[in-house]
């Protein structure tokens, strides 16, 4: 099942899309009294799958305006670095990396604001007046639907709401001035997502290719069974002193493939197409401006 948010007639709305991605069911009429946003989906109804059924013809997508799901939230984005063993070998020997350690003993996880998320469609902006070195990072996004602390790995997959595409664009000239992370991933715009959540139950997380395009041209083609630290540790490894709650994003990491893994490299500049293809999820575009 695709539940996104969508814009008609300058008025925001949560839907359920045909799995062709040509029609659409305003969650309004499916769930009596429903007048929120995703978020508040998330918190009112744990398991869409089960409980979201579509009725009708619907209405065509293409009279609207896909936005970013989960585009108003109060809650957290955790990013996880080098969680792919090509990856974290291309990142090490790029000359960004200053750990010591190739790949990781535990989870790198970092953060970005909510106000780094823009939706398919919109532009990413290239800040030349702060970076000369912006990346791309195609990357599985798990939401949390069921929250709680101290969470086992054999208990994660029962937590999670759905999954989405994010970028995790960086600036990486910025990212290794500044040492940690945080910097270098948080410019405005940096955080392209969707198209849309697909419910849990719509792929299988551990094996889902993931790829990614510049200007046409592939430069990520991967699979999650890559992954150093899979979804149910990530999950335990955050929520053993954070508590998870309804709406939180982990973002799993990306695939060899970026920008810095080019010699030279092949960073992006304004005019640039940047599409992300998960299986199972579907497509993002974004422009850079």
């Amino acid at each position: 099942m695709r539940i996104a948010t969508i814009e008609v007639q300058s008025s925001s709305r949560v839907v359920i899309v045909d799995d062709a991605g040509e029609h659409y069911w305003d969650i309004a009429d499916l769930v009596p009294g429903f007048t929120g946003d995703m978020l508040d989906l998330i918190k009112a109804v744990p398991e869409p799958a089960s409980q979201l059924v579509p009725n009708g013809p619907g209405r065509p997508l293409a009279e609207a305006r896909l936005k970013a799901p989960l585009g108003r939230t109060d809650r957290n984005l955790f990013l996880v670095g080098k969680n792919y063993h090509e990856h974290a070998k291309e990142f090490s020997g790029s000359g960004f990396d200053s750990s010591a350690q190739v790949v990781p003993s535990a989870p790198n996880v970092f953060t970005k604001p909510a106000s780094t998320i823009v939706g398919p469609g919109d532009d990413i902006l290239s800040h030349p007046e702060v970076t000369q070195q912006m990346d791309y990072e195609a990357e599985l996004a798990v939401i949390i639907g069921k929250g709680g602390r101290g969470i086992r790995k054999e208990d994660a997959y029962a937590h999670i709401w759905g999954y989405t595409i994010v970028n995790d664009v960086t600036a990486r000239d910025l990212q290794k001035l500044h040492g940690q992370w945080f910097m270098g991933k948080s410019l405005d715009t940096f955080c392209p997502m969707g198209p849309w959540i697909v419910s849990a139950d719509a792929i299988d997380p551990e094996n889902t290719r993931v790829q990614c395009w510049v200007n046409g041209e592939l430069r990520q083609d991967a699979n999650t069974a890559d992954l150093i630290f899979d979804i149910p540790t990530l999950i335990a490894t955050i929520s053993a002193g954070i508590a998870l709650r309804p709406g939180d994003v982990i973002v799993t990491g990306t695939p060899v493939g970026v920008g810095i893994g080019f010699k030279p490299p092949k960073f992006l500049k304004a005019g640039d197409e940047v599409r992300i293809a998960i299986e199972g999820i579907g497509t993002i575009e974004n422009r850079v401006r």
